[in-house]
Parts: structure tokens; C-alpha cells; sequence
């Protein structure tokens, strides 16, 4: 893509708020007592969305962040159409694809395929189109033979994975995306994660949603935190992730916490580096990984320890470690450090994996973690599933042999 044209807008919004009513009497007796007296006493006006204005170029891969209820899965509804605004202008171009409320749009006593030509009409493609696309939808949500049967007797994972199929292979000019990592199962979420990449690397327009800063460090060039149903920031991702550790920890963004408040012990940042020592995201199973902890303390803190942990995207951990276990005393620190742990063979299956770290003083009492600070894929030539790496042989003759 020729990064020199400037490159039209596919979404603008304008002065964009939205408003919902919260009712307190909520049972039925209630609204009996309650009736045509104390006015709107028992109503309440809350803002989701307020006064927000921004514009988001063609080719873009934008994250939104912001704590729970902050207004960002409101903002991406209001982007995709499902709700109005109270007011203000929203104006989209192309088309779009919405992995929102995966399967909302299915009609339960339908089958799969019927679903699969409702959902996709509804979505802008033509029957001819749906029948070309109709066989990669099928193989891409693995439901089989169950594609006749009625989406009502689907488990919730066959339900979203045919959502997602249908949304994916629709052509999407904009790809609307909101905590898709959040449902399904580790090879559906994997699946899920390398077709977004692959839409990133065509050029398509993606908004995400994410409470993983990583998943946003990974995926996205821009990003956007919200607070209180208001952008508290609007740039380059790194800065935004650290908005949004700002907005989490109760600060204006940008603001100094004050020395009180932080932590004599702090843990940073987390790079990983292959076996020439360059930072990398990608490593070969079997390979080296050094993972670089860089630490921080506020005073000379005498004893201190540190470990980490790597987690599959449902948070299962998948190895851990620590300086204790391993017999290793850490020289006192006083500033800033980094502590390297290698490990010399990763044996795990391919897939995506996090990083965590912990410090914690022993002779002051201090600790300090940071969840998913680093991300990383495992690619390996083995034919095989689940967090081992493993050869795999079979003996035709009928005693198998493992290598």
C-alpha cells in the first residue's frame, strides 16, 4: 500500500453521544407505587458515549481501551450501526462486518446453512456470492454435518464459530472486532487472531476492541483510550497502553503518580529475544527465548526476587519459574535493571502465548507484577495440538513409536 496518498476516511463521527435511561424501580410493584408520582425519581439519564469526535483512515488498525464501562463497546455499536446516537453525525464508507454479539443475527429454529444465507444477506452478499463462499464457511467453522441441523441445538462454541465464519468471509472493507479472544476455545481464538492479521496485512480497516494492551501492541497502529464515555487519548499505541495504565490506576493521563502511591519495586517492561539476542515475537519450537524483565525501585532494596510465567490466551499457564526455585540470589537494586531468563528450549505447541513478571523484595516487603506484558507466537513444523511440542510417529504395523 502506498503510504504517500493520503488515504480517504471510512469513519467519521461528530459530536457522537449516547444517552440510556436507568431505571431503579424495577419490579412491577414498584412501578404500581411509584406511578405518576416523584416524576423521574426513579429514572436515571447515564452517559455512554460523550461528545466523542474522531475519524479513522482507510487501511487503519485502530484498538479501543478503557476500563469496564468506560463506553467503548457502545462507541463500536454506535460505529457499526446496531444502536443511534442520542446525537451527533456518524458517517461510514465500504462495507462492514461486525464480530460484536457473535450470532445475534441467527434465527434459532434455522439451520446452520439456512443461517449462513440469512446472516450473510443481511450482510451485502448476493446468493451467488453466498454460494461461492458458502464451503469455506462451512470448513473454516468446522461445524461438519451439523450444518443442517437447527442452531438451537448448537453448543455455544459450534454457534460462535459459524458466526464468525460468515462474518470473516463476507469481503469486509471495515472489520468491527469486540473482545472476539473472549469466547470460544484456544483454537478457535487462535484461528480468530490470524485472520484479523490477515486482514491487517490486506489493508482492510479494523477496530478493536480489547482489554489486553499486548493484544493492541500486537495488532494495531493507533490507539484510543475512552473514559468515562470520553476519548482521554488518541495516538500511537505504546503511548496509548500507557493512557490507559494512567486511566486504571485512577490518574489524568500523562500525570506523575506521586511517590506514595507507587510501588518501592516495579517491573516495567517485558522484551523477549531470540537466540541472537534481537527482540523478536515469533519463536521456532525447540529454540532458545530470553525473556529480559526490566525492573525499577524507588530506594536500594537488598533482597529481592523474580519470576514469570507464560500463559495460553485462556490463561492457563504453561511454564513458570521464578529466581527463588532456581537457586539464584539477585545483586541488590537500586534503579532501574533488566534481568534476562533464557530458556534454552521452548517445547511449546504452536500458538499464541503471554508473558507475565513479578518482583517482590525480601528484606522490604514489595511486589510488583505486569500481566501479559509481552506476546508471543510459536510456530513448529510438528502436526500437533495443545501446549506440548512433541515429533509424533505411527507404526503401520500397528505398535506405535513416539519421538
Amino acid at each position: 500500500m502506498d503510504t504517500t496518498t493520503p488515504r480517504p476516511d471510512l469513519v467519521r463521527l461528530t459530536d457522537v453521544s449516547k444517552h440510556f435511561v436507568v431505571r431503579k424501580d424495577n419490579n412491577l410493584k414498584d412501578r404500581i407505587v411509584y406511578f405518576g408520582r416523584l416524576g423521574n425519581a426513579h429514572r436515571q439519564d447515564f452517559i455512554a458515549v460523550d461528545e466523542v469526535s474522531l475519524s479513522i483512515e482507510a487501511g487503519t488498525t485502530v484498538g479501543l481501551m478503557g476500563a469496564n464501562g468506560s463506553g467503548k463497546s457502545t462507541l463500536l455499536k454506535l460505529i457499526g450501526g446496531i444502536v443511534s446516537p442520542s446525537s451527533g453525525k456518524i458517517e461510514t464508507r465500504g462495507r462492514m462486518a461486525a464480530l460484536l454479539e457473535l450470532g445475534a443475527g441467527f434465527h434459532p429454529d434455522l439451520s446452520g446453512r439456512e443461517n449462513v444465507y440469512l446472516n450473510a444477506s443481511i450482510l451485502g452478499l448476493t446468493r451467488d456470492q453466498i454460494d461461492q463462499q458458502f464451503d469455506a464457511i462451512v470448513a473454516f467453522s468446522g461445524i461438519g454435518d451439523f450444518i443442517d441441523t437447527a442452531v438451537k441445538f448448537y453448543s455455544s462454541g459450534m454457534y460462535v464459530r459459524l458466526a464468525f465464519a460468515v462474518a470473516v468471509h463476507t469481503d469486509p472493507d471495515i472489520l468491527l472486532v469486540d473482545e472476539v479472544l473472549a469466547v470460544g476455545d484456544e483454537a478457535f481464538q487462535r484461528k480468530c487472531m490470524e485472520r484479523i492479521a490477515q486482514f491487517r496485512e490486506e489493508g482492510r480497516t479494523i477496530i478493536l476492541v480489547s482489554h489486553s494492551a499486548q493484544q493492541v501492541a500486537e495488532l494495531c497502529d493507533r490507539g484510543i483510550v475512552l473514559a468515562d464515555g470520553k476519548v482521554v487519548f488518541d495516538g500511537d499505541t505504546n503511548a496509548a497502553i500507557g493512557a490507559l495504565r494512567d486511566v486504571l490506576d485512577g490518574r489524568r493521563v500523562g500525570e506523575v503518580p506521586p511517590e506514595s502511591t507507587m510501588h518501592p519495586i516495579q517491573v516495567k517492561r517485558i522484551e523477549l529475544l531470540d537466540e541472537t539476542g534481537e527482540v523478536t515475537r515469533r519463536v521456532a519450537a525447540g529454540s532458545a527465548l530470553t525473556i529480559r524483565v526490566h525492573v525499577d525501585s524507588l530506594r536500594p532494596i537488598e533482597r529481592w526476587e523474580l519470576g514469570f510465567s507464560i500463559d495460553t490466551p485462556l490463561g492457563h499457564m504453561a511454564l513458570a519459574s521464578n529466581t527463588e526455585v532456581l537457586g539464584v540470589r539477585l545483586a541488590p537494586i537500586s534503579g532501574p535493571v533488566h534481568v534476562d531468563l533464557r530458556i534454552e528450549q521452548v517445547h511449546l505447541g504452536p500458538g499464541q502465548y503471554y508473558v507475565n513478571a513479578n518482583a517482590a523484595g525480601v528484606s522490604e516487603e514489595s511486589s510488583h507484577g505486569l500481566m501479559q506484558g509481552a506476546l508471543f507466537t510459536v510456530t513448529s513444523d510438528h502436526p500437533t495440538f495443545g501446549t506440548v511440542a512433541a515429533a509424533v510417529t505411527v507404526d503401520s504395523a500397528g505398535s506405535g513409536k513416539r519421538g
